[in-house]
């Protein structure tokens, strides 16, 4: 029987607790959103099957909870994950000046190597910014980081940003093997996952893109 998938991507979304990580994932995995809020207990995960280049890219997205009592629980997953999208608020100035330490804490527990992305969420909420878009720009800038402003609420760059990080993985992955489709940690690994309740990526984005992808 035909594999559902050629690769299988883990990401990991990280950042303070109220930035959004839980509705931008629900954005993306289920095109759906929620007004309230509702703290992320430890970890959770969605699943989504894409499709780049003709190949179909399962991505094990992870949703990290951003409480300080949670850090130990949620170290733990970045060993393993190949792609890490760091969330601040843009009306949290709080959330953003503290992605300094959450990048701390991917140098110390992630692979080297791991692809990042800073994205900045609820810019839909001009009337309430506090962060400006220039300078998530430098922080990204300063970091090496890709950047995108995203709204989960109105679905801007969401769906973007998480083809983007799916698509520097497997331009990585496929330099490692010369050319070559997907390796053993991108689909072997992913036999163990039977039921993934995937969803098609068919359909165009909805969203505007209104943001600079550097």
């Amino acid at each position: 029987m035909a594999k559902a998938y050629d690769y299988l991507f883990k990401l990991l979304l990280i950042g303070d607790s109220g930035v959004g990580k839980t509705s931008v994932l629900i954005r993306f995995a289920e095109d759906s959103f929620s007004p309230t809020f509702i703290s992320t207990i430890g970890i959770d995960f969605k699943i989504r099957t894409i499709e780049l280049d003709g190949k179909k890219v399962k991505l094990q997205i992870w949703d990290t909870a951003g409480q300080e009592r949670f850090r130990t629980i949620t170290t733990a997953y970045y060993r393993g994950a190949m792609g890490i999208l760091l969330v601040y608020d843009v009306t949290n100035a709080k959330s953003f000046d503290n992605i300094r330490t959450w990048i701390g804490n991917i140098n110390q527990h992630a692979n080297p190597d791991v692809e990042k992305m800073l994205l900045a969420n609820k810019c839909d909420m001009n009337d309430r910014r506090m962060i400006a878009k220039e300078m998530g720009e430098r922080l990204a800038n300063e970091h090496q980081l890709r950047f995108m402003e995203t709204s989960a609420k109105s679905g801007i760059n969401v769906e973007e940003a998480f083809l983007a990080m799916a698509r520097d993985i497997k331009v990585k992955l496929d330099r490692k093997t010369d050319g070559g489709g997907a390796n053993g940690a991108g689909a072997g690994a992913g036999n163990k996952l039977k039921n993934d309740g995937r969803k098609e990526s068919g359909r165009a984005s909805s969203s505007k893109f209104r943001c600079q992808l550097l």
